[in-house]
């Protein structure tokens, strides 16, 4: 999108001018042809420079379903997509999503359906979003379709903030554990190793000798210590764009005691959902399964459903090659072949994701209750250790002194 200046002439013969954006000349002509206004010179706006930065977060989804809510009203309501996606543009907050809605609003005006133009910002509208707009516009049932995919972008935000809420609290308790055990190695044992230096105590209690060893040591090593570290993160950073890399990553993460049964739960969650969507929007089973594969999260997750997509297409039902994996439980196997033979899979798919989604509630719960009482463990162990160290030569100086 650019601004271009114009001027024009009202319906009531007025001469005015100002600035529009659209994406190009003709699109600037044809939006103030819109607005009542016939103009008669439209140049690109070179009046301002315009410093972009780079998006850090995109759009949020939270903003996306503001969108898609609305545009299901607007569309049910009877008012043209092209006056929709103008009125949304108007009054987005968000300039970054203004500027893409002004884009998709140009496309449509140039022709294309709503659904190829969303395809033109693939990091906004994914393949989910896409597919099931193409299926709503092909049915007539766009409005229907579009209110569908909004619950579903709510409940599907809510699991996300479900899994990130049970791993947030481990990930800050164990960098707070690691601050504090760095702050006593480099700053407090020294200190006191001072101290028993300078009033001459030279044979120290082998807790403390190998705590004050340890110090040293730490001190030392520190700058090796914080490359290694830094290199640490690289590799994981690069191992994680690696797909092999990154199977092996999300093979190990599904087998973690606890975390991986969150992971799992919420996969299941998040699989059934959205081809349960896909399939009751009208969406071909195999682009179903396929779509539904990408936004499973886990790499092991998405081979699973795409073995059992080519299975599919081969001429098989579903359960059987999802129970071949050995991915899913047998629960969920078992919910699917029912919704298969009764012909009610998309209603069998809500319920298994409605399940999990308790299931990931429960085990956030279960998470947390059982991860606070080790992190007070761990923290006042390992403080504790450090005290008892550092104190054990103070008592033994205080019992010599009452032996004199």
């Amino acid at each position: 999108m650019a601004k271009f200046a114009w001027e024009g002439t009202t319906r009531e013969g007025q001469v005015k001018t100002g600035t529009i954006e659209a994406s190009d000349a003709s699109a600037a002509e044809e939006k103030l042809r819109g607005m009542q206004v016939t103009p008669s010179k439209v140049k690109r706006s070179l009046g301002q420079i315009e410093i972009k930065l780079p998006s850090l977060g995109g759009v949020k989804t939270k903003t996306l379903v503001v969108f898609t809510r609305q545009l299901s009203t607007m569309i049910d309501a009877g008012l043209p997509l092209v006056q929709c996606l103008d009125i949304l543009a108007a009054q987005e907050p968000d300039r970054a999503f203004q500027k893409i809605v002004y884009g998709v609003k140009a496309h449509v005006e140039a022709g294309t359906t709503l659904a190829d133009a969303l395809k033109k910002y693939p990091k906004v509208f994914d393949e989910l979003f896409t597919s099931m707009v193409a299926a709503g516009e092909i049915g007539g049932v766009l409005d229907t379709i579009l209110q569908r995919l909004a619950q579903y972008l709510e409940k599907s935000m809510r699991l996300k903030q479900k899994v990130k809420s049970a791993l947030r609290y481990p990930t800050f308790v164990l960098i707070a554990a690691g601050g504090i055990m760095v702050v006593l190695l480099w700053k407090v044992i020294p200190s006191f190793a001072a101290i028993f230096k300078s009033v001459g105590n030279s044979s120290l209690p082998a807790l403390t000798q190998f705590v004050v060893n340890l110090s040293e040591n730490f001190i030392h090593y520190l700058p090796y210590i914080a490359v290694g570290i830094v290199a640490l993160i690289v590799g994981f950073i690069m191992l994680r764009r690696n797909p092999k890399g990154r199977r092996l990553i999300d093979g190990i993460m599904l087998k973690l005691p606890v975390v991986g049964q969150l992971i799992r739960k919420a996969g299941v969650a998040r699989l059934t959902r959205t081809l349960g969507t896909l399939v009751a929007s009208g969406v071909p089973i195999l682009d179903a399964l396929e779509t539904s594969a990408k936004s499973s999260g886990n790499v092991i997750i998405e081979s699973g459903i795409m073995y059992t997509r080519a299975k599919v297409a081969e001429g098989k039902n579903i359960a059987a090659p999802l129970d071949e994996t050995k991915i899913f439980p047998k629960m969920v196997v078992q919910m699917i072949a029912v919704g298969e033979s009764t012909g009610a899979m998309d209603v069998m798919l809500g319920k298994i994701a409605d399940f999990y989604d308790d299931e990931v509630d429960a085990a956030v719960d279960g998470l947390t209750s059982l991860i606070e009482p080790m992190v007070m463990v761990l923290i006042g162990g390992m403080v504790g250790f450090v005290l008892i160290a550092m104190y054990l030569p103070i008592f033994g100086m205080a019992e010599n002194l009452a032996r004199r």
